[in-house]
């Protein structure tokens, strides 16, 4: 298979500085970019050589950027969405989701996933890491859907048997399949008894896994490991090896500047989720003097119970303008940068730099198309702030995943989402009557 999208505005996202969009023809050969050029001997020579098995999309109207990485969330939670608002952390945790969470199985959770990520293909993502439990059904999932995805088995004290069984099932899930990665995913330091956090590292190290962890996200988890280890959250994962491994921290809220220095000389990725962390009254990252310290901060929604939505260009903004208001520096955290998070930055965390995250020659065929003939896109005086400050999810027209559209003119490929929203609200009711 092979696809052309003619004259489209190309946003590549490669400078590291600012962006310089253009026009040109690209092209795709199974699942990677082959082709960025305006040269009309190059265009004829990719049309020839692929004429049996050739698409072509006019992108005219269109601007092609790479697709966006949502870097923290837990998919299959669509299925708690809406259903536990306006609640402190601890109790939104121990009295509404843990306990709902309890009667969910395999079903239910491949279930939340499927929608799950219908909501992101539809807006662009392209590519997720999810945490949960159950994360062999997520991957079996990604598999169907076209769909690519890191999936981190989780486990807290009361699930380690589980969590074992799930993390060999979901390497087995994941064998053959690039687009499927496995994590380790020790829940947070707070949830896990330093026993089994210490198991937690020693599976990360016997399959050489990546890990995917909560951390420092609330002063309560601070308190917490500081009263019982004498350290911060950050200083205390890192003393067990985790960091080690290339990890992903989701939050990162409340650091030290001894939390900042070690994220950065080990190389974390922190993963900043702006809408959750309001949602639940945990604080403002850090994110600019994060950035500015050379520590590498990805983007992501959080899971649909703490956000309420997987919308990556609604975080966008959201990130850009928190770190303004917080800072009282308008200067900080510029559309590009925020844009650089949610691709460049996520595709660093997945081990994946310069093959995610960017349109180039050579790099994986993840791509997007957004419709520029909306009301708020007009006039386009400059495309990133345009993207960022003001585009939205039902922008996106096509989407491509490792070479194959997955996303036609709005519509998505091979599901029918009437009958998904009827399993959902079916699958909704029998857990409700679970005792």
């Amino acid at each position: 298979m092979a696809v052309l999208f003619r004259n489209a505005t190309v946003l590549s996202m490669t400078d590291p500085v600012k962006a310089t969009p253009f026009v040109a023809n690209v092209g795709v050969e199974s699942n990677r970019i082959v082709m960025i050029d305006t040269d009309e001997a190059r265009l004829q020579e990719f049309v020839t050589r692929n004429a049996d098995c050739l698409t072509e999309i006019d992108a005219s109207s269109k601007i092609l950027m790479p697709g966006l990485i949502n870097t923290h969330t837990h998919v299959s939670m669509t299925l708690m969405r809406c259903f536990a608002d306006d609640i402190t952390l601890m109790s939104w945790l121990n009295d509404h989701i843990w306990p709902f969470e309890a009667k969910l199985n395999a079903d239910d959770i491949a279930l939340g996933a499927r929608l799950g990520m219908a909501e992101m293909m539809l807006g662009g993502t392209t590519s997720f890491v999810d945490m949960y439990w159950y994360e062999s059904a997520v991957a079996r999932q990604a598999k169907r859907m076209g769909m690519r995805a890191a999936v981190s088995p989780c486990f807290v004290d009361s699930r380690m048997e589980a969590f074992e069984v799930d993390l060999v099932d979901s390497l087995r899930e994941a064998e053959g399949c690039d687009r499927v990665q496995v994590f380790v995913a020790p829940h947070a330091p707070y949830s896990c008894s330093l026993a089994n956090l210490k198991r937690g590292a020693s599976l990360s190290r016997q399959y050489n896994l990546p890990v995917h962890i909560h951390l420092s996200e609330t002063t309560d988890e601070v308190n917490m490991v500081r009263q019982t280890y004498d350290m911060t959250p950050t200083e205390f994962i890192d003393s067990l090896g985790y960091f080690d491994q290339p990890t992903i921290a989701a939050h990162c809220v409340r650091l030290t500047e001894g939390d900042v220095s070690i994220l950065r000389d080990k190389g974390v990725t922190a993963v900043h989720n702006p809408q959750s962390n309001m949602k639940l009254s945990s604080g403002i990252s850090p994110v600019w003097h994060l950035l500015q310290n050379g520590v590498n901060v990805a983007l992501g929604t959080d899971g649909t119970c703490s956000n309420n939505d997987l919308d990556m260009w609604d975080e966008m903004r959201t990130a850009a303008l928190l770190q303004k208001v917080s800072g009282t520096d308008p200067t900080v955290l510029p559309a590009y940068e925020a844009l650089r998070m949610a691709t460049v930055y996520g595709a660093k965390a997945l081990g994946k730099e310069g093959e995610l995250g960017v349109i180039a020659e050579g790099a994986l065929a993840d791509i997007i198309l957004i419709d520029t003939s909306r009301p708020h896109l007009h006039p386009m005086n400059d495309i990133v702030s345009a993207l960022v400050y003001c585009g939205k999810a039902s922008d996106v027209s096509t989407v491509m995943i490792d070479g194959r559209i997955v996303v036609k003119d709005g519509v998505i490929e091979d599901v029918n989402l009437p009958e998904l929203y009827s399993e959902i609200d079916a699958c909704i009711s029998s857990i409700k009557q679970r005792a």
